[in-house]
C-alpha cells in the first residue's frame, strides 16, 4: 500500500504538525483571562468572532489546532488536504499579524518586537502553500 505522501514532505509535516499539535494541547485548559486575551486579539481582526464567548473560542481554536496538527502528522492524510488546512490556518494568523496595531514597524512588513511571535507564522504559510502547489502540479 502506497501512502498519500511523498518522502520530501515528511520533515515539514512532522515539524509543523508537532508544533501545531503542541499549541492546541496548550490551549485545552486556558483560564478565563488567557482565553479572553486570545479571543481579544482574534476578534480585533475578525469581528464576527465577537459573537463567541472567549472560552468557546479558545476551545474551538484548541480543537482546530489539534485536528490540523494530527492531520499533518498522520501519513494517511493526503498532503494536499493537510497543506490546504495549514495554508488556511496560517493565513488567518498572518491576518492577525497584518491587521493588529503595533505588530509591524510603521509603513513596513517588518515585525516589531511584539509582532515577532505572530510574524514567524509566515513559515507555516510557506510550507502549506508549498504542499498545495507541489501536489497540484505533481505528475501522476
Amino acid at each position: 500500500m502506497r501512502l498519500p505522501i511523498e518522502l520530501r514532505h515528511v520533515a515539514p509535516r512532522l515539524t509543523t504538525g508537532a508544533f501545531i499539535l503542541n499549541s492546541g494541547l496548550s490551549k485545552r485548559d486556558l483560564d478565563e483571562e488567557a482565553a479572553a486575551q486570545v479571543h481579544g486579539m482574534a476578534k480585533g481582526t475578525y469581528p464576527f468572532l465577537d459573537k463567541l464567548p472567549p472560552a468557546t473560542f479558545a476551545r474551538l481554536l484548541s480543537s482546530g489546532e489539534l485536528a490540523l496538527g494530527t492531520a499533518l502528522l498522520l501519513p494517511v492524510v493526503p498532503t494536499l488536504v493537510a497543506g490546504a488546512g495549514l495554508t488556511a490556518f496560517s493565513a488567518g494568523l498572518l491576518g492577525i499579524y497584518l491587521r493588529t496595531p503595533g505588530m509591524r514597524e510603521e509603513g513596513s512588513l517588518r515585525p516589531t518586537a511584539q509582532g515577532t511571535a505572530l510574524a514567524k507564522d509566515v513559515w507555516m504559510f510557506g510550507i502549506g502553500l508549498g504542499f498545495v502547489i507541489d501536489e497540484a502540479t505533481r505528475r501522476s
